[in-house]
């Protein structure tokens, strides 16, 4: 009899350690699944040692060496959930991996450098899924979307959260009685002479705030609103902390008499008011705090049969040639024009005359064009300059839309931007909306109106160019196409230069695109 009990005793604890065990197939699914995903960070090195270059380079984007180590913690964190899943490999992840590289490959095409890096991150739960299934990749969703805030990305809001930081700082002097000259992101107070910087942007303290808040909301709560509502709250209150620190350090260098809060104090006192507003958020989110969720009961998950080992070893595999299949695309997509381009500047019409000698002392920098032309055009007492950088066969540093090409000219450029907007222009081609910018200098102010010509269209947006350059490099067709800026000399008032610029183009346009259209011939030369 007792040996019967011992006996039984002996099954039943049996029976529960089975119970409890990960299902069979994770040891060979895990290697599967970590060399699919250093293959593909192999075959695309480049994109990935982009990512870490501006890691390196940044101070805004150093947060990205800690979100992969935070990735992995997380997937840890979830060890026991996941073992007890039945990993299977899944056509889907196949699928997703065939979206992200031809994403890859179209960014590459038209060298957008952030949708490439993303592209590539997203190949990791894609990898996840195809080798494991779609429900381990699910139980393992925000562990692995934390990797995408591992991209360097926001840049592109600099100069919204400058303009916001300076109509903030302003308004705030002003209603402190101290009276505020504006121009731009640039304004004098009595005292001293101020202006929001890149750095002054709040840009990285956003950044960092987000980031921390994503994973504390994960941590701290179970329910979908609270963990939205958190890192809606990490999203605006490090934008509105920085109107108010920024405020702050213009006042204390007033009332000091600008001995306080001008030189690296500046950014201990701005880091330090960050840290005080971060953590108090931070304790007023954990007053909602909810316990952790229960682990879910492993018989519930260890029904499904796991794959075979080769069956694993064939999905890293197909995700391996897959991932690998389109950058082989890259020297086929890679068209090259071997024809030159000469580009003269349009002929004088409708009363203006060109005036070779007259110089404004600005060019913009536009590196890399295959050809450009600047020339001033004169008609009474009004002058306008005209300058055409012409591309073919872009390439990364000679591409037509680019950080590195400015209107302002390049350093040491005597020429700083004051004002950037938006502004619709009814032109003989038809209506186009224009960049409008607004330059400043020791010797005066110009107007500055510049956009694109791709593909016969004028446009402005450089997201819509970007779309149209890759739409014409993955058709094989070719990437020629301008950047047209004009710039107008004025005093007080910029109406007077728009108005000037605006009879320009009506005037002149027809001279420019017959100047373009001569360069655009091949057969000629």
């Amino acid at each position: 009899m007792k040996l019967d009990a011992d006996h039984r005793l002996l099954l039943a604890a049996d029976a529960r350690r089975a119970s409890h065990a990960p299902p069979r197939g994770w040891r060979a699914a895990l290697p599967a699944i970590a060399a699919a995903v250093l293959a593909i960070l192999a075959i695309y090195s480049d994109t990935a040692k982009s990512i870490v270059a501006i890691w390196r380079s940044s101070d805004t984007f150093a947060h990205g060496y800690l979100v992969v180590p935070i990735s992995a913690f997380l997937v840890w964190s979830k060890r026991r959930e996941v073992a007890a899943l039945a990993p299977r490999p899944d056509v889907l992840g196949l699928a997703l991996l065939g979206g992200a590289g031809f994403a890859w490959l179209a960014a590459e095409e038209a060298q957008v450098q952030v949708l490439a890096q993303y592209a590539l991150v997203a190949m990791v739960p894609a990898t996840v899924v195809a080798v494991a299934g779609r429900r381990v990749a699910w139980a393992l969703a925000f562990p692995l979307g934390v990797l995408l805030l591992a991209v360097p990305f926001g840049e592109a809001f600099l100069p919204r959260l400058m303009e916001w930081t300076a109509d903030f700082t302003v308004a705030a002097l002003r209603v402190t009685g101290i009276p505020v000259f504006r121009e731009g992101t640039f304004f004098t107070i009595p005292s001293g002479h101020w202006a929001v910087a890149e750095a002054c942007s709040g840009l990285r303290y956003l950044i960092a705030s987000v980031t921390v808040g994503a994973v504390y909301a994960y941590l701290t709560y179970r329910t979908w609103w609270k963990r939205a509502l958190f890192l809606v709250a990490s999203t605006v209150v490090p934008i509105g902390a920085n109107f108010v620190r920024a405020y702050v350090i213009v006042l204390v260098g007033h009332l000091s008499s600008m001995r306080l809060a001008v030189g690296f104090d500046h950014l201990i006192y701005g880091w330090a008011f960050f840290g005080l507003v971060i953590g108090l958020l931070f304790w007023l989110g954990s007053l909602w705090r909810e316990p952790a969720a229960p682990l879910p009961q492993a018989r519930a998950f260890s029904q499904a049969t796991p794959a075979r080992a080769a069956g694993f070893a064939f999905a890293a595999s197909g995700t391996a040639l897959l991932a690998a299949a389109w950058p082989l695309c890259v020297p086929y997509l890679d068209r090259t024009d071997p024809a030159p381009v000469r580009l003269a500047a349009p002929a004088a019409a409708s009363g203006w005359s060109l005036e070779p000698q007259k110089d404004m002392h600005w060019r913009p920098h536009y590196p890399g064009a295959a050809a450009s032309t600047l020339a001033v055009y004169r008609k009474g007492e009004i002058s306008v300059a005209v300058y055409l950088g012409y591309y073919r066969n872009q390439h990364p540093g000679a591409e037509l839309v680019g950080s590195q090409n400015l209107v302002a000219g390049a350093s040491p450029s005597p020429w700083s931007r004051i004002g950037e907007s938006t502004d619709a222009v009814e032109l003989p081609s038809g209506k186009v909306q224009l960049r409008q910018t607004r330059l400043g200098s020791a010797t005066g102010r110009l107007l500055v109106w510049d956009w694109y010509r791709i593909g016969g269209r004028d446009l402005s947006n450089p997201y819509v160019a970007k779309a149209l350059l890759a739409r014409d490099k993955l058709l094989r067709r070719a990437d020629d196409s301008v950047a047209i800026v004009l710039a107008a000399p004025y005093e007080a008032r910029p109406q007077a230069a728009a108005e000037t610029l605006r009879m320009f183009a009506r005037e002149m346009l027809p001279a420019i695109d017959h100047a373009l259209r001569v360069a655009a011939q091949k057969e000629s030369r």
